[in-house]
């Protein structure tokens, strides 16, 4: 069986960048914290939530600092193709259910993709790097809006 944490603790994650000889500074701490109470946000909505209390801060390193989550395993970065990645703090095997319309994107944690990731290890006869599956499927809140005529559908560039 696989064994990885889906969220790191605060401790974890200093215990992490210590490792690897990067301080835990304050701008660090409040992009871990964001990062854990969002789901899947791009940079530029970490940098939204942040700049009122880092006003110095720029969203280019609010993207250094995800590229370096992501090299350290604590974060996936999740590329589009419209370019703009979203960040998920989940590193444990699970499926990205993408909604086309409103870009939502929620974490389906089953035994079947554990069973999957196990297999593939045995059959690749290492441990994967990182791992990433894709579904796309229209949420609930778009199904329903989609059901009463307000929207028309529109799949985004995914």
């Amino acid at each position: 069986m696989v064994l990885m944490l889906k969220f790191f603790s605060e401790d974890e994650f200093i215990q992490i960048l210590r490792k690897h000889g990067y301080k835990a500074t304050p701008q660090r701490l409040t992009i871990f914290e964001v990062l854990k109470s969002k789901d899947h946000p791009s940079a530029e909505e970490i940098y939204e939530a942040i700049k009122k209390r880092f006003p110095s801060i720029s969203l280019t390193t609010i993207y250094q600092t995800l590229h370096l989550f992501s090299e350290l395993g604590i974060i996936n970065e999740l590329g589009f193709s419209d370019n703009r990645s979203r960040f998920d703090t989940n590193t444990n095997p699970h499926i990205n259910v993408i909604c086309p319309v409103c870009g939502k994107i929620s974490d389906l944690e089953d035994e079947l993709v554990v069973e999957l990731w196990d297999s593939l290890e045995k059959k690749l006869g290492k441990k994967p790097i990182k791992h990433r599956f894709d579904v796309y499927a229209i949420c609930d809140t778009c199904e329903n809006k989609i059901q009463a005529g307000r929207v028309r559908i529109e799949v985004k560039n995914i």
